[in-house]
């Protein structure tokens, strides 16, 4: 049986798209054969997103969204669908993280982590649900978490209940949208390497971070490839409320 990972002429949506993962989870998924819509707060930083796009002879669009505004969302993926035709993939990828001891975070801090990375997630997911039933084609839906969903660290308590939110919300929609042919999966990644984190980890603190991670490294974008193209395509067919951790097994590492 051969596989099939590829997807083209399919429509991908990817939230926090303007830069880090979110960037390159929109190139790997043109490369694949998909139409993509980049979308973040900022429309200008999703520029040269698009432009890579098209360089590779794919159509790209770039829409402001604002994952925790009900109004943005309903708009973006009826945009998105008036452009470029019936999502087939959602990458739910935009997040936030507050480095903060939990006794000093404000009520307000905690809102804006938890409704980024939670109530985005949610947003996003049922709306690009709704359209999919609508269309009868069914979808995949990839809700970016994080091992920190997993286990635990000092001092990021908002993210990690957010992110674990996020893997429960995941299995619990995969539930209930099997039946309309819509599979809901999540990655969780470990530490990998962006242009946002690269000075923390060439650090002290870093250094010793990267102790702890049993493949003594940060991961490269490209390793996430696999993951995701399996769980957008339909190599991925029977998969549904899966959580595919690519951490260098720092999960499983007791140190």
């Amino acid at each position: 049986m051969s596989v099939n990972a590829t997807l083209f002429d399919q429509v991908a949506i990817v939230t926090g798209a303007s830069s880090g993962l979110g960037r390159h989870f929109a190139l790997t998924l043109a490369e694949a054969g998909a139409k993509v819509a980049v979308a973040a707060r900022r429309v200008d930083r999703l520029r040269d997103v698009v432009a890579e796009i098209e360089a590779m002879d794919r159509r790209a669009i770039s829409v402001a969204l604002d994952v925790t505004d009900g109004d943005s969302v309903r708009e973006v993926v009826s945009c998105v669908e008036t452009e470029l035709g019936p999502i087939a993939v959602l990458v739910n990828n935009s997040g936030v993280a507050l480095t903060k001891p939990a006794l000093e975070t404000t009520d307000s801090e905690w809102d804006d982590v938890v409704d980024v990375n939670l109530r985005g997630v949610w947003l996003m997911a049922r709306e690009v649900a709704n359209h999919m039933i609508v269309q009868g084609r069914g979808g995949s839906i990839i809700n970016i978490a994080s091992i920190l969903g997993l286990r635990v660290t000092k001092q990021l308590a908002s993210y990690a209940a957010s992110k674990a939110g996020v893997i429960q919300l995941t299995k619990a929609l995969a539930l209930e949208w099997a039946v309309s042919g819509i599979r809901v999966n999540a990655i969780a990644p470990g530490y990998f390497a962006t242009e946002i984190n690269q000075g923390y980890f060439e650090g002290e603190a870093g250094q010793a971070m990267l102790k702890r991670v049993p493949q003594r490294r940060l991961g490269q974008p490209s390793e996430l490839d696999g993951a995701l193209l399996l769980l957008a395509s339909d190599a991925g067919s029977y998969m549904t409320g899966s959580v595919i951790v690519v951490d260098g097994g720092h999960s499983i590492s007791s140190i």
